[in-house]
This record gives structure tokens, sequence and C-alpha cells, in this order.
């Protein structure tokens, strides 16, 4: 619903989760719960101070950029500011990469040594982690911002959702759990009705979207315990998986979104729910950063994130610009 500023309030909400979720890393859920998370906190898992983000901030800011400066979207470009990430420490609070995937890592080697932006990605059912899904928010905001302009077509956003995830994460069913992600981001900025209600609607619109091809079927049926929110909104957190795994994370990201009435409960029911804490924090936040805005968020979180000046600076630009078309 965050029209006017869509890309700060969405992106600082990507990296306010990120590092909310950060110190908790791994934790199990039995562990968390004996000292909940209630605030910005350092040191934990990585020892690194509050307001520290991870490869999830780095990994969207690194797109940002790309968005920012070539002014479409370029794979290659993108893929560049990945491999200067892990090698020369880019896009991070303190130059240094950390905490980085496998998935992601494997692709970006496979980049830097020679494999193009269509084959560096790993395609096998074990490479279904959440890493693409936790970097693919700008280029939901640009390809939305391009279908509101008319310039891109359903099907061709779709293509760049898919190429953008193929990056590092080309199954199929990874390609689909970023689509689910952009329709659920298109339903909240085109809404006026309840969270819920725009999510379901980004739900519907997806399945809509993917029933069309038989061949998507299969890894449809992934994400069936999304098809219904109403009954998902009541599923006890015992039967809520916070792993790695892109289907787990996108229903611990969403069921934190759906049991709660503001960014910060969202936000801190995400991080609560232990496991991959940071990843699904970032997931949950960036959409509910759009939702409920940027002045949602607690403005003691915002005040310790590091490089807070240069990633807001960053997405008000490109609040305040069109993005020329690439597709």
């Amino acid at each position: 619903m965050e029209n006017t500023n869509k890309w700060r309030s969405g992106i600082m909400g990507v990296v306010v989760g990120d590092a909310l979720g950060l110190p908790v890393q791994f934790l199990s859920r039995a562990e968390v719960l004996r000292e909940p998370v209630t605030k910005m906190q350092g040191y934990g898992t990585f020892h690194m101070p509050e307001g520290t983000w991870s490869d999830d901030g780095s990994m969207t800011m690194a797109t940002i950029c790309s968005l920012s400066e070539q002014k479409k979207l370029d794979f290659a470009d993108i893929m560049e500011r990945f491999v200067a990430w892990e090698y020369q420490g880019e896009y991070t609070p303190f130059g240094k990469a950390f905490d980085q995937g496998r998935t992601c890592l494997a692709a970006i080697y496979n980049y830097k040594n020679g494999m193009g932006v269509a084959t560096c990605g790993l395609t096998d059912e074990r490479s279904n982690g959440n890493g693409s899904l936790m970097r693919i928010l700008p280029v939901c905001l640009y390809a939305y911002e391009k279908m509101q302009k008319k310039e891109m077509s359903e099907k061709k956003a779709l293509a760049a959702i898919h190429q953008a995830s193929a990056l590092t994460h080309a199954h199929m069913r990874s390609q689909m759990g970023c689509g689910f992600y952009f329709f659920m981001t298109k339903a909240i900025l085109d809404g006026t009705g309840t969270l819920q209600e725009c999510l379901q609607k980004g739900v519907d619109d997806a399945v809509r979207f993917y029933h069309k091809d038989v061949r998507n079927w299969t890894q449809l049926a992934h994400y069936g315990r999304l098809f219904h929110l109403s009954e998902f909104a009541v599923v006890p957190s015992e039967e809520i998986r916070s792993t790695g795994y892109i289907v787990d994370s996108l229903e611990a990201a969403v069921w934190s979104l759906i049991t709660t009435q503001s960014f910060k409960e969202a936000a801190l029911k995400a991080v609560n729910l232990g496991g991959d804490t940071d990843t699904i924090g970032a997931i949950a936040c960036g959409l509910a950063g759009l939702y409920y805005g940027y002045e949602s968020i607690p403005k003691a979180w915002l005040e310790v994130i590091k490089k807070r000046e240069w990633i807001e600076a960053v997405c008000e630009g490109m609040d305040s610009r069109d993005l020329a078309d690439v597709l």
C-alpha cells in the first residue's frame, strides 16, 4: 500500500528483518523462546554489533544498486555485483561478506569461472533454499512499476522474476516461490484490504498464473498450505517450519504476517520462530514494510542499522526515478 516510497519501505523492511534475526540465527525455537527477541540486539551467532545485516541485505542492495546505475534489469551486471560482494566485500556493513548460502556461493563461483547468467544457477532439487527469495524484492518492485506503466506484461514480469531467481536458484520450485512473492508484493501495492486479504489475492493470482501450465502442477502443490490463508492463520506454531527451505521460509513469513497486526509484531514473531531467523525476518519484513509503511518500523531499530544513510539514499533514488525497459 505504501506506493509513494515503496522502495524505502520495503527494502528497509528487508534489512531490518535481517538484522533483527541475525543474532539468533541457527538457534532452535526452544532456545530462542527461553530468551525471546524483543528488540534489536547484537553479537550472538556471528558476534556482530546490533544493526548488522548479512547476505540477505547484501544481495538485495547489490541488486538495487544495479537497477539504479544501469537503469534497467541487467542480469550480468547483477552477477558481477554478487561476485564483488563475495570476493571484495562490497555491499556489506564492514567490508567482508559473511553468512553466505551454499547455493548462492556455488552460482557465484560458476559465474566467476565463465558460466553465463542463464546457466550459473543450480537446478537440482536440493538447491531449493531461500537464497533467491531473500533478495527478490527489488526485482518485484521493478516489475510492478513496469506493469503499472503498461511497459511489461504479466508474463514478462514473471519471466524477469524467474530469471532473477535462476541466477542462483534455478529449480522451478525456487522460481515459483519468488513468483508467489511477486504476486503478494503486487497485491499489497494495489490493495485496500487487510494484509491477509492482500496476501490471499497474491496467492490466488500466483495459483492462477502457474496452473495454466500442467508442467507446473507438481511444483505448485508444494505451496498448497498457502492456498487458503484463513485456514493457514489458525495453524499452531508447532506446525510452522522455520528452516532455510524456500517453501518453509515463505510459509513462516506469511504466517507471521497474518497472525499479527503491526510491523513490529510481525518482525518479532518471525525471528522468534528460530532456525533461519535472519532470512525469514527479511522475507516477512519486506512485505510488512510495504503494507504498514516506513513510519511503522520502530525508530530504535532503524537508528542502529549499519550504513542506514547509504541504504536509504539508494532507495529514495529509486522511489523518484523512472527505470528503462529491458525485456
